[in-house]
Protein backbone atom coordinates (compact mmCIF):
# COMPACT_ATOMS: atom_id res chain seq x y z
CA UNK A 1 0.00 0.00 0.00
CA UNK A 2 1.35 3.42 -0.91
CA UNK A 3 0.45 6.72 0.72
CA UNK A 4 1.67 10.29 0.37
CA UNK A 5 1.87 13.27 2.70
CA UNK A 6 2.50 16.80 1.49
CA UNK A 7 4.46 19.10 3.80
CA UNK A 8 3.78 22.76 3.10
CA UNK A 9 4.27 25.87 5.18
CA UNK A 10 2.95 29.30 6.02
CA UNK A 11 6.21 30.97 5.00
CA UNK A 12 9.85 30.25 4.28
CA UNK A 13 12.48 29.42 6.93
CA UNK A 14 9.96 28.26 9.51
CA UNK A 15 11.27 24.72 10.06
CA UNK A 16 9.39 22.93 7.29
CA UNK A 17 12.42 20.90 6.18
CA UNK A 18 13.24 19.91 9.76
CA UNK A 19 9.67 18.70 10.26
CA UNK A 20 9.67 16.89 6.91
CA UNK A 21 12.86 15.09 7.89
CA UNK A 22 11.42 14.08 11.27
CA UNK A 23 8.23 12.80 9.67
CA UNK A 24 10.10 10.90 6.95
CA UNK A 25 12.36 9.20 9.48
CA UNK A 26 9.52 8.38 11.88
CA UNK A 27 7.45 6.74 9.13
CA UNK A 28 10.44 5.09 7.43
CA UNK A 29 9.20 6.93 4.36
CA UNK A 30 10.79 8.24 1.20
CA UNK A 31 11.39 11.98 0.82
CA UNK A 32 10.96 14.06 -2.32
CA UNK A 33 11.60 17.74 -2.93
CA UNK A 34 10.23 18.29 -6.47
CA UNK A 35 12.02 21.60 -7.11
CA UNK A 36 15.19 22.77 -5.36
CA UNK A 37 15.81 26.50 -5.85
CA UNK A 38 19.20 27.58 -4.52
CA UNK A 39 22.29 25.39 -4.36
CA UNK A 40 25.09 27.52 -2.84
CA UNK A 41 24.11 26.57 0.72
CA UNK A 42 23.31 22.97 -0.16
CA UNK A 43 19.93 21.43 -0.88
CA UNK A 44 16.99 20.52 1.30
CA UNK A 45 17.56 16.89 0.31
CA UNK A 46 21.09 17.11 1.73
CA UNK A 47 19.77 18.74 4.89
CA UNK A 48 17.18 16.00 5.31
CA UNK A 49 19.98 13.44 5.04
CA UNK A 50 21.87 15.30 7.74
CA UNK A 51 18.78 15.16 9.96
CA UNK A 52 18.67 11.37 9.87
CA UNK A 53 16.98 10.23 6.66
CA UNK A 54 18.98 7.54 4.87
CA UNK A 55 20.23 8.69 1.48
CA UNK A 56 18.62 5.73 -0.27
CA UNK A 57 15.25 6.99 1.01
CA UNK A 58 15.68 10.37 -0.70
CA UNK A 59 14.40 10.66 -4.26
CA UNK A 60 16.19 12.99 -6.70
CA UNK A 61 14.63 16.36 -7.40
CA UNK A 62 12.85 16.88 -10.70
CA UNK A 63 14.59 20.27 -10.99
CA UNK A 64 17.71 21.69 -9.31
CA UNK A 65 17.89 25.46 -9.84
CA UNK A 66 20.73 27.78 -8.95
CA UNK A 67 19.15 30.91 -7.46
CA UNK A 68 17.57 30.88 -3.97
CA UNK A 69 14.22 32.44 -4.88
CA UNK A 70 10.76 31.42 -6.00
CA UNK A 71 11.05 28.42 -8.34
CA UNK A 72 9.32 30.21 -11.21
CA UNK A 73 11.95 32.97 -11.18
CA UNK A 74 14.87 30.67 -10.44
CA UNK A 75 13.92 28.62 -13.50
CA UNK A 76 13.75 31.75 -15.67
CA UNK A 77 17.18 32.88 -14.49
CA UNK A 78 18.61 29.44 -15.28
CA UNK A 79 16.93 29.32 -18.67
CA UNK A 80 14.92 26.28 -17.61
CA UNK A 81 11.29 25.55 -18.42
CA UNK A 82 9.54 23.71 -15.61
CA UNK A 83 7.26 21.10 -17.18
CA UNK A 84 4.31 20.15 -14.94
CA UNK A 85 4.40 16.59 -16.30
CA UNK A 86 7.76 16.09 -14.58
CA UNK A 87 6.16 17.06 -11.28
CA UNK A 88 3.73 14.15 -11.13
CA UNK A 89 4.08 12.13 -7.95
CA UNK A 90 6.69 9.40 -8.43
CA UNK A 91 5.59 5.79 -8.27
CA UNK A 92 6.50 4.37 -4.89
CA UNK A 93 5.78 1.64 -2.41
CA UNK A 94 5.18 2.53 1.21
CA UNK A 95 5.05 6.16 2.33
CA UNK A 96 6.24 9.27 0.51
CA UNK A 97 6.76 12.68 2.12
CA UNK A 98 6.75 15.54 -0.40
CA UNK A 99 8.06 18.95 0.63
CA UNK A 100 6.95 22.11 -1.14
CA UNK A 101 8.84 25.39 -1.24
CA UNK A 102 8.12 28.33 1.06
CA UNK A 103 4.36 28.77 1.40
CA UNK A 104 1.46 27.13 -0.37
CA UNK A 105 1.03 29.96 -2.88
CA UNK A 106 4.64 30.06 -4.09
CA UNK A 107 4.67 29.94 -7.92
CA UNK A 108 6.18 26.90 -9.59
CA UNK A 109 5.55 28.57 -12.94
CA UNK A 110 3.93 31.94 -13.52
CA UNK A 111 0.58 30.25 -14.06
CA UNK A 112 0.99 27.37 -11.59
CA UNK A 113 1.19 27.58 -7.80
CA UNK A 114 2.28 24.86 -5.39
CA UNK A 115 -1.27 24.70 -4.04
CA UNK A 116 -2.44 23.90 -7.59
CA UNK A 117 0.03 21.02 -7.72
CA UNK A 118 -1.17 19.78 -4.33
CA UNK A 119 -4.73 19.74 -5.65
CA UNK A 120 -3.63 17.66 -8.64
CA UNK A 121 -1.84 15.20 -6.38
CA UNK A 122 -4.86 14.78 -4.07
CA UNK A 123 -2.75 13.80 -1.06
CA UNK A 124 -3.32 15.18 2.44
CA UNK A 125 -1.26 18.22 3.42
CA UNK A 126 0.40 19.00 6.72
CA UNK A 127 0.69 22.76 7.25
CA UNK A 128 3.85 23.70 9.15
CA UNK A 129 3.67 27.00 11.02
CA UNK A 130 5.97 28.86 13.35
CA UNK A 131 4.57 29.83 16.73
CA UNK A 132 5.73 33.47 16.71
CA UNK A 133 3.86 36.71 16.11
CA UNK A 134 1.85 36.75 12.88
CA UNK A 135 1.32 33.01 12.72
CA UNK A 136 -2.46 33.15 13.22
CA UNK A 137 -2.98 35.25 10.10
CA UNK A 138 -0.50 33.31 7.98
CA UNK A 139 -1.88 29.95 9.09
CA UNK A 140 -5.53 30.79 8.47
CA UNK A 141 -4.74 32.27 5.05
CA UNK A 142 -2.84 29.10 4.14
CA UNK A 143 -5.71 26.88 5.23
CA UNK A 144 -8.18 28.94 3.18
CA UNK A 145 -5.96 28.81 0.09
CA UNK A 146 -5.59 25.03 0.30
CA UNK A 147 -9.27 24.34 0.93
CA UNK A 148 -10.33 26.69 -1.86
CA UNK A 149 -8.50 24.33 -4.22
CA UNK A 150 -9.86 21.16 -2.66
CA UNK A 151 -6.59 20.13 -1.00
CA UNK A 152 -7.30 17.86 1.98
CA UNK A 153 -5.59 19.15 5.13
CA UNK A 154 -4.42 16.55 7.63
CA UNK A 155 -3.53 19.08 10.33
CA UNK A 156 -1.17 21.72 11.69
CA UNK A 157 2.39 21.05 12.83
CA UNK A 158 3.91 23.91 14.82
CA UNK A 159 7.61 24.68 15.21
CA UNK A 160 9.07 26.87 17.93
CA UNK A 161 8.48 27.79 21.58
CA UNK A 162 5.08 26.91 23.01
CA UNK A 163 2.38 29.52 22.32
CA UNK A 164 -0.69 27.70 23.56
CA UNK A 165 -3.25 30.40 22.79
CA UNK A 166 -2.04 30.97 19.23
CA UNK A 167 -1.98 27.25 18.49
CA UNK A 168 -5.47 26.72 19.93
CA UNK A 169 -6.84 29.78 18.13
CA UNK A 170 -5.54 28.62 14.74
CA UNK A 171 -6.96 25.14 15.16
CA UNK A 172 -10.33 26.37 16.46
CA UNK A 173 -10.94 29.08 13.85
CA UNK A 174 -9.37 27.01 11.08
CA UNK A 175 -11.30 23.88 12.11
CA UNK A 176 -8.13 21.86 11.80
CA UNK A 177 -6.39 19.24 13.90
CA UNK A 178 -3.31 20.15 15.93
CA UNK A 179 -0.83 17.39 15.19
CA UNK A 180 1.90 18.60 17.53
CA UNK A 181 4.78 21.01 17.96
CA UNK A 182 8.52 20.60 17.49
CA UNK A 183 10.31 22.63 20.16
CA UNK A 184 13.49 24.57 19.57
CA UNK A 185 16.35 22.10 20.00
CA UNK A 186 19.63 23.19 21.53
CA UNK A 187 21.40 20.61 19.40
CA UNK A 188 19.75 19.52 16.18
CA UNK A 189 20.93 15.97 15.51
CA UNK A 190 19.17 12.92 14.08
CA UNK A 191 18.83 11.61 17.63
CA UNK A 192 17.43 14.78 19.22
CA UNK A 193 15.06 15.36 16.30
CA UNK A 194 13.74 11.80 16.41
CA UNK A 195 13.19 12.07 20.16
CA UNK A 196 11.42 15.43 19.82
CA UNK A 197 9.08 14.06 17.16
CA UNK A 198 8.37 10.95 19.21
CA UNK A 199 7.61 13.02 22.32
CA UNK A 200 5.41 15.60 20.64
CA UNK A 201 3.58 13.83 17.79
CA UNK A 202 1.46 10.71 17.53
CA UNK A 203 2.60 8.51 14.66
CA UNK A 204 -0.91 7.11 14.46
CA UNK A 205 -2.14 10.47 13.16
CA UNK A 206 -0.23 9.73 9.96
CA UNK A 207 -1.61 6.25 9.36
Amino acid sequence: MSRTFIVTGTDTDIGKTVFAAALTAALDARYWKPVQAGLDDGSDSARVAGYGVAEDRILPEAYRLTTPCSPHRAAELDGVTIEPERLALPDHDGTLVVEGAGGALVPVRRELLYADLFARWGAPAVVVARTGLGTINHSLLTLEALRARGVPVLGMAFVGPAEEDSEQTICAIGNVRRLGRLPVLGQLTPETLAAAFRDNFNEGDFS
